[in-house]
């Protein structure tokens, strides 16, 4: 019984180093991908005129949906945020899902609104709206009040009154660049194939000064969690999103800054209520759909439209936030599992799903019990110190690769964090977030993994500080 216990163990070890080997390996070819599409995309909008389409009558109207529950803290900057961009022609439309603070009374009081009434056609069926709040000086500000119904239904509620055929989601905690929703429409215009989703960076607002809603100075924050997650944020976006779209195959782009095109989530049902994570659900959805259907369409991501979005500070809220994450991703792969390794659905059937699958789902369960199964092999002398040697490269120093190029190219392209002094902390960063950081991600995934698995899939809610905006606006 020992003998097959230890044999178990070191088959566990081995199988351990192959998933780093594997997953590095894809990481690496995802990277090498992202780098020249990058530096390419950097070249070309030296001359490609997108500013042009700010005065263009062809440039497509937009409606940004803000859904807000209980963000009494930071939804004013939100709506100032989104109705300064530079776009031709939009209208902002908030929906106040049940709050139970003060978002409703801060809202109509900031903007001076008064009920109206309006014709609410239900095409997308939601929680009855109590009231509809208008001011005729902001003409393209509307805010709809409803019952509580979650993230989904609020903005289903959104969909039904908007008036325009682009979309654009946009968290209650987020703020626009901008020029932000101009770029994310340009690849619309652009393209020969039905673009029917694009979506852009997401960057962290903690630490960020600001002045009248937009950005006056960036620095970084002083919590150790934000600055970690800065550096994931990077290596995400600029790796992940990057490679998968040249394959036209992201499965994610992030709810907070997501443009639509309304016609399609409308073929599909709009967003389906009960999802934790309504934003990865409803890409796969699409993608589904239109492969199903052999329809033409291309679903982008572009590395240089910016949300600054407000992260969690302490540990039981980024807890919370990650547990919910992992188990919508679980919840939308199961949706779907008719996908997994079908080749009516090309390359996501055949190759997106299954790294979905092995890497994100189960992903965290194998890295954490790498961890203590190695070391504790090594100790007792299961494992040669070769062995050890190995695993903590791939394990540990290759992630060190991979945040500090992820860190060198936003760098090398963007700036979005100027000052030099910025770089030397990312980077320490970049190596510290591999000691603790990652380790303490792959718990609460975990967690979430043996939740859903018992049947508790609940919405854990984050609460929004305001360490962002309204901090700083107190400052001033």
């Amino acid at each position: 019984m020992q003998g097959l216990l230890i044999y178990l163990v070191i088959g566990f070890n081995y199988l351990v180093v192959f998933y780093y080997a594997v997953f590095n390996l894809l990481y690496t070819v995802l990277l090498t991908i992202s780098l020249f599409v990058i530096l390419r995309y950097i070249q070309r909008i030296k001359y490609v005129p997108f500013k042009d389409y700010r005065h263009s009558p062809e440039t497509p109207p937009i409606s940004i949906l803000i859904p807000a529950f209980n963000e009494e803290n930071v939804i004013l900057k939100t709506i100032q945020s989104a109705l300064s961009i530079d776009y031709p022609v939009f209208d902002v439309i908030v929906i106040n899902d049940g709050s139970e603070d003060k978002t409703l009374q801060r809202i109509i009081d900031a903007f001076q609104l008064k009920k109206i009434d309006l014709v609410y056609r239900n095409i997308l069926k939601t929680k009855t709206v109590r009231g509809f709040f208008f001011n005729p000086g902001i003409p393209n500000l509307l805010l709809i009040d409803k019952e509580k119904g979650g993230k989904a239904d609020a903005l289903n509620c959104g969909i039904n009154l908007s008036k325009n055929p682009y979309i654009c989601s946009v968290d209650a905690d987020s703020l626009l660049d901008r020029e932000g929703p101009l770029r994310l429409m340009t690849p619309v215009m652009e393209s020969n194939i039905p673009v029917i989703v694009c979506g852009g960076v997401v960057r962290v607002l903690n630490g960020i000064t600001l002045e009248n809603s937009t950005i006056k100075e960036i620095n970084l924050p002083k919590s150790a969690l934000s600055m970690f997650q800065i550096v994931e944020y990077l290596r995400a976006f600029l790796f992940a999103r990057v490679g998968w779209d040249i394959m036209n195959s992201n499965l994610i782009l992030s709810g907070c800054f997501t443009l639509f095109n309304k016609a399609a989530v409308l073929e599909v049902g709009g967003y389906r209520p009960g999802h934790i994570t309504e934003d990865m659900e409803i890409i796969v959805r699409l993608h589904r759909y239109y492969l199903k259907n052999k329809k033409p369409y291309r679903i982008k991501f572009v590395s240089d439209p910016i949300c600054w979005t407000e992260v969690p500070e302490t540990a039981k809220m980024l807890g919370r936030q990650r547990r919910r994450w992992h188990i919508g991703l679980m919840q939308s792969i199961f949706q779907h599992k008719a996908m997994l390794f079908n080749p009516r659905y090309g390359i996501i059937g055949l190759l997106v799903f299954p790294y979905y699958v092995c890497f994100e789902m189960f992903g965290p369960l194998v890295e954490l019990l790498g961890f203590i199964t190695v070391l504790l092999a090594y100790i007792y002398g299961l494992l040669s110190f070769q062995f050890l040697v190995l695993f903590l490269i791939l394990a540990i120093f290759f992630g060190i690769f991979l945040s500090t190029i992820g860190i060198f190219l936003e760098e090398l392209t963007y700036r979005r964090y100027p000052k030099w002094s910025h770089l030397f902390k990312l980077l320490l960063y970049g190596v510290f977030e591999n000691f603790g950081y990652r380790q303490m991600n792959s718990f609460w995934r975990t967690q979430a993994l043996f939740k859903y698995l018992i049947g508790r899939r609940e919405w854990e809610y984050v609460k929004s500080k305001g360490t962002g905006p309204e901090k700083k606006e107190k400052q001033k």
